[in-house]
């Protein structure tokens, strides 16, 4: 059988998807409490970049992959007015259960379901944006995804993938520091829970950086691809072109 990665851990490809879910299923009562406390709040600011690029337009078809606790989707819900729609799916149900309460308590009511990124139940060309904030990362098979998120894209649509990247060479000790000794403490101390944070850091290592995840999108087919780094490249935006 194939193996792939679950933070520094090697795992059975069939195993990742369930160890995941179980991180997931975890942090989900408290997530957005230790995303501020976690980020110092600067998510905030990252998505809000992320929405910024992403110009969405009255009546566009907007599809948010790895939605969670529905930030993205509630910010373009606005945006899409009347006429377009914001589409919220999580492979995680906890996850996606707290989302669609923040939702509803916000007076918003969208599509909101359960799919995986690598197969998702959408025909061919029905999104003009397709979104994915933090979420690439914990994927078994990234290529497939990929190709799936330019599958459903119009041609001229746009993907945005809001991840953790590779940060700059002067800040890599301290962040170091920061992941593996602050980072799991503080989700012991607020969500009980620090072998989730423990591979919330190791995964952010093992995934591409900057330069590579550019070139898994142009292999996926996304003519044109464009990242943006912020905050010391320790989270990029890369930007990619359906043609």
């Amino acid at each position: 059988m194939s193996s792939t990665h679950f933070g520094f851990e090697s795992v059975d490809e069939q195993d990742k998807a369930r160890r995941v879910r179980g991180v997931f299923d975890s942090v989900a009562p408290k997530y957005d409490v230790m995303n501020d406390l976690m980020s110092m709040g600067l998510h905030r600011a990252w998505k809000a970049y992320t929405v910024l690029v992403a110009n969405v337009k009255e009546g566009y078809q907007v599809l948010d992959i790895a939605g969670g606790t529905g930030d993205l989707a509630l910010a373009f819900a606005p945006k899409v007015g009347s006429t377009g729609r914001v589409v919220h799916t999580d492979i995680n149900e906890a996850m996606l259960r707290e989302g669609r309460n923040r939702l509803l308590d916000a007076g918003v009511n969208l599509p909101t379901l359960v799919c995986d990124a690598e197969h998702l139940p959408f025909p061919d060309a029905s999104f003009d944006v397709v979104t994915v904030a933090f979420g690439l990362r914990n994927m078994t098979h990234k290529e497939d995804a990929l190709r799936e998120m330019n599958r459903v894209l119009k041609p001229g649509g746009k993907l945005l993938v809001l991840e953790f990247s590779k940060v700059a060479r002067p800040l890599e000790k301290i962040y170091d520091w920061y992941s593996f000794k602050v980072l799991p403490r503080l989700g012991k101390l607020v969500a009980n829970d620090d072998s989730s944070y423990q591979y919330l850091a190791e995964s952010i290592r093992m995934h591409p950086g900057q330069e590579e995840l550019k070139a898994l999108m142009r292999k996926g087919g996304f003519g044109h691809v464009d990242y943006h780094n912020m905050t010391g490249g320790v989270v990029a935006l890369h930007v990619g072109i359906k043609c």
